[in-house]
Parts: C-alpha cells; sequence; structure tokens
C-alpha cells in the first residue's frame, strides 16, 4: 500500500471498523435494555410479524377466560339453588307421606299443608333465585359459552327449556308423584354437573394455551442476557481498541511530515 497525504487508507479502514462495532454495541445495548432480541420490525419482520400475532391471540385469550368463568359460575350458581331445592324435596316426600295416612279435615292435616306450601315456595324461591350476571339457567334459554379463539368454539350450558319443579303449593302431590319431580330435577342437575366439569377442564386448557403462546413468544424474540452481556463487554473492548486504531492511524500524515525534515 502507497503512502499518501492525500488518502489516509489506514484511517478509513479504522474508521469502518470503529462505525460497524458501534453499530454491533447499540443493537446489544438495546437488546439489554429492553430484553428483546427482536423490539421493532426493523430487528426482524418475519419475526416480529409472527410475535405481534401470538400477542394478539394470547391476549384475546383472556376474554376467552372470562367468558367461560362466567359460564362456570352461571352453572355453579344454578347447582347451589339445586342442592337446596333437592333437601327441600327430600322433606317435601314425607309430609306427601305422611298426608296420605292422615284423617282428612284433621288439624294434623292442616299442619302437614302449611308444611307443604312453605317447602314448595322455598322451592320455587330457589329456582327463582339461581341469578348470576342477571340469567336464570332454570328459566332462561341456554347461554352459549366461547371456549376458544375460534369463532365455533362454543359450549352451551343451561337447557333447551325452563325448569321447573313440578310441584305448586295447593295441590297435595303423592309421593310418587315428587318421587318422580325428583328424578327429573336430580337429572337437570346431572346435566349442570357435567357443564361444569366440562367448563372446568376448558379452564384449565385455556390457561395452558395461554402460557405455551408466551412461552413461544419468548423463544422468539427475548435476548439472551447472560449472550448479550457478554457481547457487550467484548464490544466495548473492541470500541476502545478501534478508538485507538483510528488514532494510530491518524497519526501515518505525521510520520509522512518528518521524512521532509
Amino acid at each position: 500500500m502507497a503512502n499518501s497525504i492525500n488518502t489516509n487508507v489506514g484511517a478509513i479502514v479504522a474508521l469502518q471498523n470503529l462505525n460497524a462495532t458501534s453499530r454491533d454495541l447499540n443493537v446489544t445495548q438495546n437488546r439489554v435494555n429492553t430484553g428483546f432480541k427482536v423490539a421493532t420490525a426493523k430487528d426482524n419482520g418475519a419475526i416480529f410479524a409472527i410475535a405481534t400475532n401470538q400477542r394478539a391471540d394470547i391476549a384475546s385469550l383472556d376474554a376467552v377466560k372470562n367468558s367461560v368463568a362466567r359460564g362456570q359460575s352461571l352453572v355453579d350458581v344454578a347447582l347451589a339453588a339445586g342442592d337446596t331445592v333437592v333437601e327441600a324435596f327430600k322433606e317435601l316426600k314425607s309430609i306427601a307421606v305422611a298426608l296420605e295416612t292422615v284423617e282428612t279435615g284433621s288439624a294434623a292435616e292442616t299442619a302437614y299443608q302449611a308444611d307443604y306450601d312453605a317447602l314448595v315456595e322455598e322451592i320455587d324461591s330457589a329456582i327463582g333465585g339461581a341469578k348470576f350476571d342477571g340469567i336464570n339457567l332454570f328459566q332462561d334459554d341456554a347461554v352459549t359459552v366461547r371456549t376458544g379463539l375460534d369463532s365455533t368454539s362454543t359450549y352451551d350450558v343451561g337447557f333447551a327449556a325452563p325448569v321447573t319443579s313440578g310441584v305448586t303449593s295447593g295441590t297435595y302431590a303423592t309421593a310418587d308423584d315428587i318421587q318422580t319431580a325428583i328424578e327429573g330435577f336430580t337429572a337437570n342437575l346431572a346435566t349442570l354437573g357435567t357443564q361444569s366439569k366440562s367448563l372446568g377442564r376448558q379452564s384449565v386448557f385455556v390457561g395452558k394455551l395461554q402460557d405455551a403462546l408466551e412461552v413461544g413468544v419468548g423463544n422468539l424474540v427475548d435476548a439472551d442476557l447472560a449472550k448479550e452481556s457478554a457481547r457487550l463487554t467484548a464490544l466495548q473492548t473492541k470500541q476502545q481498541l478501534g478508538v485507538q486504531a483510528l488514532s494510530i492511524a491518524n497519526q501515518s500524515s505525521s510520520i509522512l511530515l518528518g521524512l521532509f525534515r
């Protein structure tokens, strides 16, 4: 390489190397500061697009979790009311048996009938009060719960038709009739129990899916801070050496000047 006072090739090369080191250092510093190796589309367009889409899915799954939780609450409230109804039914059947054995028109019959009517009102009150968020699964249409990101991922909770106790006050059913009512009502409770378990499993699945997506996004965009920290130290040292190399290269003109002394 010719010695020239017009073109300092050594300084040009040293400056290019120093600029490259500074760019690498800026990238590494940003990774350390943000914790991301892909923070913007400029870092890696394809990975950034994938991560953005997955983050949108993660956010949408929060809404799905809320929908499932609401459905489960609706079912659980209905089941709690159902337990009260079943207990009242048991007492009602005992009273029905007693009414079949007491003398018509007696004080005992009147007392049993009063107890019967009170239990029927308790049953109706429990069924009517089984509301959550303004919805009563016993009295309203089935509720559709969103269980996934796909619009077809839905699950219906409740019943196709309103559920009644099958008994009324002032009309005293036989023990057999009440047993039939109990069997019908508990069959409905069994349906609710199945729905509650299904929603519980779905809630767990959505949570696990959300966690898996977050891990997947992290694998794509998160920086290895241990690696970046070591790289940062190396680049800082390289930058210092680059500054020294540029300083030495800039002194070449002075050396050439010394040849003419």
